[in-house]
C-alpha cells in the first residue's frame, strides 16, 4: 500500500486550493519549478505522466512534495539516477540500501573536497611566488600551467601553500 505524503507547501509559497489535483502550471508555481522541469522530470522516470482529462493533464498535490524532494536530493549533489533509486526504495523500505546510496554520496563530496583543497594550496602558493617575482621573471602562474610538473615556490621565498591572503595592498 502506498504511503500517503502530506502536502508541506512553506508560507513563502502561497498556495490554496480546494482541489485534489492541479494542472501543471500551478504544480510548477507551487513546486517553485518551471513547466519544462516537470516535463523533464516526467522524462527522467522521476515523476508520473497522469492521465489526461478533457485535453488537461491533473496532478495529485503529492506531487508538489516529491519535486521538493528531487530538488533537496540535488541540493545535496545527488543524481537524478540516484535520486530515482531513493524514491524507489522509500517505497520498499529499504533503508540499508538508503544509506549505501548517501555513503557513496558523502564520500563523493569528501573527496571533491580534498581535491578542492589541494587545488588551494597550489594556487595559493603560485599566487604568493607571483607577488613576490621580479617583473622581469616569467610569470610563476602562466609558467606552471604551462609545464606537466606542478609548480613549487622556489627556495628562498617565502610563500608556503598558506601564505598569500589577497590582492597586495601596495600601490
Amino acid at each position: 500500500m502506498p504511503k500517503t505524503v502530506v502536502n508541506r507547501v512553506p508560507a513563502t509559497v502561497p498556495f490554496h486550493s480546494d482541489a485534489a489535483e492541479v494542472t501543471i502550471g500551478k504544480l510548477a508555481r507551487a513546486a517553485e519549478v518551471g513547466v519544462e522541469t516537470v516535463r523533464y522530470y516526467q522524462r527522467r522516470r522521476l515523476l508520473a505522466v497522469p492521465h489526461s482529462a478533457g485535453g488537461v493533464r491533473r496532478y495529485p498535490l503529492a506531487t508538489i512534495d516529491r519535486i521538493r524532494f528531487i530538488k533537496r536530493s540535488q541540493d545535496l549533489g545527488f543524481s537524478l539516477d540516484e535520486i530515482r533509486e531513493l524514491m524507489r526504495l522509500e517505497q520498499g523500505g529499504g533503508r540499508g540500501s538508503i544509506r549505501k546510496i548517501a555513503e557513496a554520496r558523502l564520500t563523493s563530496i569528501r573527496e571533491k573536497l580534498a581535491t578542492l583543497q589541494q587545488m588551494e594550496k597550489v594556487l595559493s602558493a603560485l599566487l604568493c611566488e607571483c607577488e613576490h617575482t621580479a617583473m622581469a621573471e616569467p610569470c610563476p602562474i602562466i609558467a606552471a600551467l604551462s609545464t606537466d610538473r606542478p609548480s613549487r615556490p622556489h627556495a628562498g621565498r617565502r610563500c608556503t601553500p598558506d601564505t598569500w591572503r589577497g590582492p597586495s595592498r601596495a600601490g
